[in-house]
């Protein structure tokens, strides 16, 4: 996608009323924080790029909004006068965006986030300058590490690299290299199979993590860190690398508790959840990726997670990681917080350490960069895939497999994509879309949290995991937390109070409420087969999140934080001292605010159950062999198997459910 000059002076004057100049609030260093405008900071090369990557109806939307805000008729939507967006004042820009976000009509409070959205995390994530973002010394921000750069080696795998249209044959084709993909792939090319493995995203390894925010997001996620669902509502953070989900995790390595897996065997007729086949599963890819609690130091915001909670009388336990030679020296500890943006030091085990490396080590061809457009079939069997790769200069070059097997382990976003794209026609395929829906609940406290580094998710309170007598309810627990996203996630009411935010992020604690979501979505294909994403919140989930929300600032409160931010468009605010809230009414009016599409910042890092493994073929897609009932040799290995969602970070899950899919592949 690429701007017109009016188009790019137009985006430059939304930057400068999402961050304006504010002049005269302060003295000093901090002075240019406040002088710099949006558009000194928004690179509109990044901004085209993210778009670009974005399927083409999101891009013709985006183009529309840019028509509105160049025609006087913009002045319908907020009663104003009649004048384009270029045509007002700064102070009339400001009351036009704060009308769209409390509007009434959808379309506009999805306008206004995704105008938000992408203004903060080029703004906070990313830099136009070199060597940094001069805002970032402001907010106490160390950026990237220069000092903490490995030696650049060669990179341990050598994928392949065709220059021009090929044909490949093997016994097990895997799409996908992530927690599902990069398992089987292993377990299969280890036991003597021929492994081809096709990944979407590229390939990178020590210096490529650059450790650059907005630069890594466009890299290792899929739609360029952008995606969404069709109404805006709910930024989607899905791996598309090398690794997957698993290169960009959090490194938190949960065993999906026992009364899921119970659930799960129960009413979906998926028996092998709870054998000990399955359990030895767990054990296996828990001894692999170097599963551990050994490291218990934590950073500021998980500590007041630890400590609020133990005040409360709320039981906090410490998260299981997947890390491996990790010491407690200044060095790591700085580290551990950026590897969301990947790890440059091989800490994290994620598939791209272990599996895929033992794939490659026992013979299996691994080429990154390629979509693939479609499984291919005969009389009922898979019988491979047609793909297109991406070489380093940018040729698309057409890729066709035979394969005897085939794995789709593309994430419960592409996977569903690919297989509608492929002629399935499962009544439930796509459908039980599961998010585990996420805020954000962030307090200021008087010392310096420094959120952004330490491990970014150490310690857990699962007190109100199951409320109502209900499997359902929502996790505590601890974000990522860097200028860009954090941007993203606070709310914004002017450009000088969101500064104001944002200059004290060195101060803030960030807490997550995840919620096991009941009520799920759908994804469907575009007429390019690209995914559409359906989701709204149910009232039955939003009850729970909202429990989780005032759990959160009471343990703010408990740790000591002095003001609590709640995860609403109106900012609703809770201030403390001494440990005791001062307006305990704010948390007693959240259920009665409106809580309807883009009035809330609402987010999702786990994406599940799109193609549901169980007994009755009727209402699951995929067997509990894994294998789909449409399609003989056709099978899936990732979160989109799971019948419902895990309600922890599914990455174990995932891998013990590939690990034992690739155990009966052995078999056959």
């Amino acid at each position: 996608m690429t701007l017109t000059p009016a188009q790019a002076a137009l985006l430059c004057a939304v930057a400068d009323t999402f961050i304006p100049a504010v002049p005269g609030h302060s003295e000093g260093p901090a002075a240019g924080f406040w002088l710099r405008r949006g558009s000194e900071g928004v690179n509109l090369e990044q901004l085209t790029a993210m778009l670009a990557g974005q399927p083409t109806g999101i891009q013709q939307e985006f183009r529309e909004l840019l028509g509105l805000l160049q025609s006087p008729l913009l002045g319908l939507t907020w009663l104003g006068q009649l004048r384009s967006f270029d045509q007002m004042t700064p102070a009339q820009r400001e009351k036009l965006l704060q009308s769209w976000a409390g509007s009434r009509i959808p379309q506009l409070r999805k306008a206004f986030h995704s105008l938000r959205k992408l203004t903060m995390i080029l703004y906070y994530g990313g830099s136009v300058s070199v060597p940094d973002n001069p805002v970032w010394a402001a907010m106490g921000y160390p950026g990237p590490q220069p000092d903490d750069l490995p030696v650049d080696t060669e990179k341990p795998i050598r994928p392949l690299q065709p220059t021009a249209d090929t044909e490949y044959d093997c016994d097990v084709l895997v799409i996908g290299s992530g927690a599902g993909g990069g398992v089987v792939a292993g377990e299969l090319a280890a036991a003597g199979h021929q492994v081809l493995v096709l990944e979407k995203g590229p390939y990178c390894h020590g210096c490529d993590f650059t450790q650059r925010e907005v630069d890594m997001l466009s890299k290792l996620y899929d739609g360029h860190g952008a995606l969404t669902t069709q109404d805006g509502s709910i930024a989607l953070l899905a791996g598309s690398c090398l690794g997957g989900g698993t290169t960009v995790n959090w490194a938190g390595a949960f065993r999906t508790p026992d009364y899921i897996l119970q659930e799960w065997a129960r009413e979906h007729q998926a028996p092998h959840f709870i054998t000990p086949e399955f359990a030895r599963s767990i054990e296996a890819v828990s001894q692999a990726i170097s599963v551990n609690t050994e490291y218990t130091r934590h950073n500021g915001q998980n500590q007041a997670l630890w400590d609020g909670s133990r005040k409360l009388g709320q039981e906090v336990q410490l998260i299981p990681r997947n890390e491996k030679h990790l010491t407690a020296s200044e060095e790591h500890f700085r580290s551990l917080g950026f590897s969301p943006l990947g790890d440059r030091h091989g800490i994290k085990q994620g598939t791209l350490n272990t599996y895929l490396q033992r794939a490659f080590d026992h013979g299996a061809r691994i080429l990154p960069d390629t979509y693939v457009t479609r499984v291919t079939t005969a009389a009922g069997r898979a019988t491979g895939a047609e793909a297109v790769h991406t070489t380093a200069g940018g040729q698309r070059v057409a890729i066709r497999v035979r394969a005897r097997r085939v794995v789709v382990a593309g994430g419960a976003i592409q996977t569903p994509a690919l297989l509608l794209r492929s002629g399935l026609q499962h009544p439930h395929l796509g459908r039980h879309l599961h998010l585990h829906p996420t805020v954000a609940v962030s307090g200021a406290y008087a010392q310096p949290m420094e959120p952004w580094y330490g491990p970014m998710m150490s310690v857990v309170n699962d007190t109100y995991t199951r409320i109502e007598g209900t499997n359902y309810g929502a996790k505590l627990e601890t974000p990522p937390a860097h200028p860009g996203l954090m941007a993203m996630v606070l709310p914004w009411h002017s450009g000088a109070q969101h500064k104001q935010l944002m200059q004290n992020a060195r101060h803030l604690g960030n807490f997550i409420v995840l919620t096991r979501d009941r009520d799920g979505g759908r994804v469907r294909t575009d007429k390019q087969g690209a995914p559409r994403i359906s989701y709204a919140l149910s009232e039955f989930d939003r009850r729970h999140l909202l429990q989780g929300v005032r759990a959160a600032a009471e343990i703010h409160v408990a740790a000591g934080a002095h003001t609590v931010y709640l995860p609403h468009g109106t900012l609703p605010t809770v201030h403390a001292k001494d440990g005791v809230m001062q307006n305990p009414e704010v948390l007693e009016r959240l259920p009665r605010l409106s809580w309807k599409a883009n009035q809330f910042g609402l987010y999702s890092a786990h994406q599940m159950s799109t193609c549901r493994m169980g007994g009755h073929r009727a209402t699951h897609p995929v067997s509990p062999t894994g294998e789909t009932y449409e399609v003989r040799d056709l099978f899936v290995a990732d979160a989109s198997a799971f019948p419902t969602c895990s309600g922890v970070n599914p990455m174990l899950t995932i891998m013990a459910l590939a690990h034992f899919t690739a155990q009966q592949l052995k078999a056959g």
